[in-house]
C-alpha cells in the first residue's frame, strides 16, 4: 500500500526541544488523520537539529466511503424545525423516512483521495504545533521554531501538492549545512530520502547518532589509555546538536584537577557539551552507568572528548586545540569562585541567608536554618545520629545557597557545602552548635524517641556507626551537609549514614509541614515547591533505614517551630491532609514495585502510621490474598459485611458475646464460632510481635468455616435469638479480619 513521507526542514532546532517535537508530530498527524477515517500499518517519526520527519507506511488511497444516519424533528414539527433540518443534511423531505412518528435522515458521504487529505492535515499540524518557543520572519504570519525553509511531502512517490504560507512542498530536501554536496536532493520514498541524506552526511535516527557517538568517543579513549564516563543526558543534548556527530579526544591542563570533580565535568558539561575522561582500569571494560557508574567516583584525567558536527582534514587538531583553550578560561572562572569560596567561608554565607526570603509565609533561609537544625537534632536519636552533629550539619547545610560557585552551578547546591565544611577545623564546628531553646517543643509535642524506636531512644548507647562518626566528625558533617538533599528524584540513591539521614529527614519535613500548614498544597498536576517528591524522599529514607515511629509525631515539632515562629494561629489540620498526602504518595511508590494500591488504603484505614509497619503489613497481605485462602476468605468477609450493613438499616446490629451449645445449633456456626475466637487470640498475639505472616496464617485458618457456615447456615433465621448469635458472630469474623486491615476497601 502507498506511503506517506513528510519532512519539515527548518534552521536548527534546540535539541532539548527535539523529543518533544517528534512526539506532538506523530500526535496531531495521527489525530486528524484517524478523524478522516484513514487507517495505516505503522507510523515512525524523526527528529534532528534542522528536521522532523513523518513516514506512515500502509496509507489506503482514499478514505472510505461513509454512512450516517441522523436523527430529526417529530414529524408533525413546525415547519422552521423541518426546513433547517433539510438544510443541514443537503436533502429533501421525500429523502427522509420516519419511525415512530421521528425524521430520519441517511447522510452518505463519499470518499476522498488520500493527498486532499494529507494536504488538509500538514497545514493544520503546522499552524497548530505546539513549540515551547516560536517565532515569526519575514513578512508571514507562521509561527515555528525556527525558519521553516523547505516541506516534503510524497505520497506513493507523488509529490502532495499545498502550501503554508508560501512554502510549497515538493520532493526537494538537503543535506548537512558543512560537509554536504550544497544542492537540494530529490528524493522519492523513505528508504531513497534516508540513504540520500546519509550520503550527504545527515544521519536521520537520533539512534544511529547516539551509538555513533559512543562508539567513535569510545574507541577514540581507548586508543590513549582512557575510558569514557557516561552520561546519558549530555548524550541525548549533544545527538540533537549534530547532524553527523564526530567525537574528537581533546587534551586540558593538569593543573585544573585539584578542582573538585563535580565542578571540572559541570564546567565542560554544562558550558562546552563535553564528556569527561578517566584512566583507563587494569581490566580495561568501559565505565558504567554514566553519572552514578564506578566511574563517577574515580580521579578524573586531564582529556575531555567534544562531538563536532563535522569530520575535520586534520582529523580535529585544531578543534581539539581551540577547545582545550575555552575550557582552560571556563576552568580558570571555576578556580577563581573556588579560591574566593574558600577565603569567605561560611560566616558570610550564613548571614547573607537572613536577607534571602524562603517564602513570603515561612521566612529567610536563615530561619529556616534554625528550624532545620533544630529538627535534626530531635531526629538525631531516632536514626542513631548524635544530636550535637547533626545540629551542627544542619547549620551549615543551606550556606553555600550564597557562595560563587553555586550562583555560577546551582546544580551543585550541597557538594560544594560538603567540600568547604571538609576544610573546616574541629573548633570551628564546635563554635557553630548551639543551645536549641529558639523552638522548644511544648509540653507532650516533642518526639518520644523511646516511644518511637525501642531500639534507638536518648538513653541508648550510640550505634557503632554513630561512634565512627563521632570519631570523624567533620568528615560525617561534611557527608551530611554534601547528601542532604538526597534522595531528589527515583533514581537516586538513598543516604544510609545515620548523621545524612537525620539531616535529609528534617530538610525535607521542613519543608512539607511549612507549605501545608500555609495552605500551599499540590493541586493537580501543579506542584510548584516540589512536594510530592519531598514525601517521597522522606518516605524512602525511613524505609531503606527502618526509621521507626509514628509519621504524624515527625511532623509536630515542625509544625510546633513554624506556626509558633510565623504566628500562623495553630492549626493543626495541616497534619491530617499531610498524613493523608504521604499515603497517596506511599501508593504511588509501592505501585511502582508492583503492589496495589487499595492495600495501602486498608491498612492506613487502621489509622497506623508507622510507614515500614504499613509496608510491611501491606506485603504480607498481598501474599495472603494471592493465596486461594485469602481470596475465598475476602469473599467470605465482603458477603459478611453486606449482610450486616443491610440489617444495620433495620436496626442496631447485636453485640455481645457469641454463644454455643444453643439447642438445635448447626455444626458449622458452632465451629466458626471457636474458630473466630482463636483467630482472635493468635491475631492479636502475632501483630503485637509484628509478625505479619503469623496474623495472615491465623487468618486463613477462618477460611474454612466461613465457606461451611454460609453453605450450611440461615443467618436470618425465623428464631430472635437465632438470628442475633449469627449477626454477632459475622461481626466478630469482620472485627477479627478488621485488626489486620480494613478488608472492605481491598477490590475483588
Amino acid at each position: 500500500m502507498p506511503q506517506l513521507l513528510l519532512e519539515l526542514f527548518s534552521e536548527e532546532i534546540p535539541a532539548r526541544m527535539q523529543a518533544g517535537a517528534a512526539r506532538d508530530l506523530e500526535r496531531m498527524a495521527s489525530e486528524r488523520l484517524k478523524a478522516a477515517g484513514l487507517s495505516w500499518d505503522a507510523l515512525t517519526t524523526y527528529a534532528g537539529p534542522r528536521r522532523l520527519t513523518l513516514v506512515i507506511e500502509g496509507l489506503p488511497a482514499a478514505t472510505p466511503d461513509r454512512s450516517e444516519e441522523l436523527k430529526g424533528p417529530r414529524a408533525n414539527a413546525p415547519e422552521q424545525a423541518l426546513d433547517g433540518f433539510l438544510r443541514k443534511t443537503g436533502l429533501t423531505r421525500e429523502q427522509l423516512t420516519e419511525r415512530d412518528g421521528v425524521l430520519f435522515a441517511v447522510v452518505n458521504e463519499a470518499g476522498r483521495p488520500t493527498p486532499t487529505v494529507i494536504a488538509e492535515t500538514v497545514d493544520a499540524v503546522i499552524r497548530a504545533f505546539p513549540w515551547p518557543k516560536s517565532m515569526r520572519w519575514g513578512s508571514g504570519t507562521l509561527r515555528w521554531v525556527r525558519p521553516l525553509k523547505r516541506i516534503v511531502a510524497l505520497f506513493d512517490g507523488q509529490v502532495v501538492p499545498f502550501a503554508v504560507d508560501g512554502i510549497e512542498s515538493g520532493d526537494l530536501t538537503e543535506g548537512h549545512r558543512f560537509m554536504g554536496k550544497g544542492q537540494p536532493i530529490k528524493v522519492h520514498a523513505f528508504a531513497d530520502y534516508r540513504q540520500k541524506l546519509e550520503a550527504d552526511f545527515v544521519l536521520l535516527d537520533a539512534v544511529d547518532r547516539k551509538l555513533k557517538i559512543l562508539e567513535a568517543a569510545r574507541a577514540a579513549c581507548h586508543a590513549r589509555g582512557l575510558e569514557l564516563v557516561d552520561d546519558d543526558g549530555l548524550l541525548d543534548e549533544v545527538s540533537g546538536l549534530a547532524e553527523w556527530p564526530t567525537p574528537i579526544l581533546g587534551d586540558m591542563d593538569p593543573q585544573f584537577l585539584d578542582l573538585p570533580p563535580e565542578v571540572v565535568r559541570l564546567s565542560m558539561k554544562v558550558h562546552q557539551k563535553y564528556f569527561a575522561t578517566v584512566p583507563l582500569r587494569s581490566g580495561g571494560s568501559d565505565a558504567e552507568g554514566g553519572e552514578g557508574g564506578n566511574s563517577g567516583t574515580r580521579k578524573l584525567a586531564p582529556h575531555f572528548i567534544v562531538v563536532a558536527n563535522v569530520e575535520a582534514s586534520d582529523g580535529g587538531k585544531a578543534l581539539a586545540a581551540g577547545n582545550s583553550r575555552v575550557l582552560s578560561a571556563r576552568l580558570n572562572d571555576a578556580r577563581f569562585f573556588w579560591d574566593e569560596d574558600r577565603k569567605t567561608g561560611f560566616d558570610a554565607w550564613t548571614k547573607k541567608l537572613s536577607g534571602v526570603t524562603f517564602h513570603a509565609k515561612l521566612g529567610s533561609l536563615a530561619e529556616r536554618v534554625d528550624r532545620i537544625a533544630a529538627l535534626a537534632r530531635e531526629i538525631a536519636p531516632l536514626v542513631g545520629a548524635d544530636p550535637d552533629q547533626a545540629e551542627t550539619a544542619a547549620r551549615l547545610s543551606k550556606a553555600d545557597l550564597a557562595s560563587a560557585m553555586v550562583g555560577e552551578f546551582p546544580e551543585l547546591q550541597g557538594i560544594m557545602g560538603g567540600y568547604y565544611a571538609r576544610e573546616l577545623p574541629p573548633s570551628v564546628l564546635a563554635s557553630l552548635r548551639s543551645a536549641t531553646d529558639r523552638f522548644p517543643p511544648q509540653a507532650g509535642e516533642g518526639l518520644n524517641a523511646s516511644s518511637l524506636s525501642p531500639a534507638r531512644g536518648r538513653d541508648v548507647p550510640a550505634s557503632p556507626q554513630a561512634t565512627r562518626d563521632r570519631e570523624g566528625s567533620s568528615d560525617a558533617i561534611a557527608d551530611a551537609v554534601r547528601d542532604h538533599y538526597k534522595p531528589q528524584g527515583p533514581a537516586d540513591t538513598v543516604p544510609t549514614a545515620p548523621l545524612t539521614v537525620a539531616v535529609a529527614l528534617a530538610d525535607k519535613l521542613d519543608t512539607l509541614v511549612g507549605f501545608f500548614a500555609i495552605d500551599e498544597k499540590p493541586t493537580g498536576s501543579k506542584d510548584p515547591f516540589a512536594l510530592r517528591r519531598a514525601a517521597l524522599g522522606v518516605i524512602r529514607l525511613i524505609l531503606d533505614n527502618g526509621v521507626r515511629g509514628p509519621l504524624r509525631q515527625l511532623f509536630t515539632p515542625a509544625g510546633t517551630m513554624i506556626i509558633t515562629a510565623r504566628k500562623l494561629g495553630g492549626d493543626t489540620q495541616y497534619s491530617a491532609d499531610l498524613l493523608a498526602f504521604f499515603a497517596d504518595r506511599l501508593k504511588v511508590l509501592l505501585r511502582d514495585q508492583g503492589k496495589r494500591h487499595d492495600l495501602v488504603d486498608a491498612v492506613f484505614a487502621l489509622g497506623d502510621d508507622d510507614l515500614v509497619r504499613i509496608v510491611r503489613r501491606v506485603e504480607a497481605l498481598d501474599a495472603f490474598l494471592a493465596t486461594d485462602d485469602g481470596t475465598n476468605l475476602l469473599a467470605g468477609y465482603k458477603r459478611a459485611s453486606n449482610i450486616l450493613k443491610a440489617e444495620a438499616k433495620k436496626g442496631p446490629i447485636p453485640t455481645g458475646m457469641v454463644q454455643t451449645g444453643l439447642p438445635n445449633q448447626p455444626e458449622a456456626e458452632t465451629r466458626l464460632a471457636f474458630a473466630a475466637d482463636a483467630a482472635r487470640t493468635a491475631v492479636g498475639t502475632a501483630l503485637a510481635a509484628e509478625d505479619f505472616a503469623a496474623a495472615m496464617t491465623a487468618l486463613a485458618a477462618l477460611r474454612a468455616p466461613v465457606d461451611a457456615f454460609f453453605t450450611d447456615v440461615l443467618v436470618n433465621s425465623d428464631v430472635p435469638e437465632e438470628r442475633d448469635n449469627r449477626l454477632k458472630l459475622l461481626g466478630q469474623v469482620r472485627d477479627v479480619m478488621g485488626q489486620v486491615a480494613d478488608f472492605g476497601q481491598v477490590a475483588g
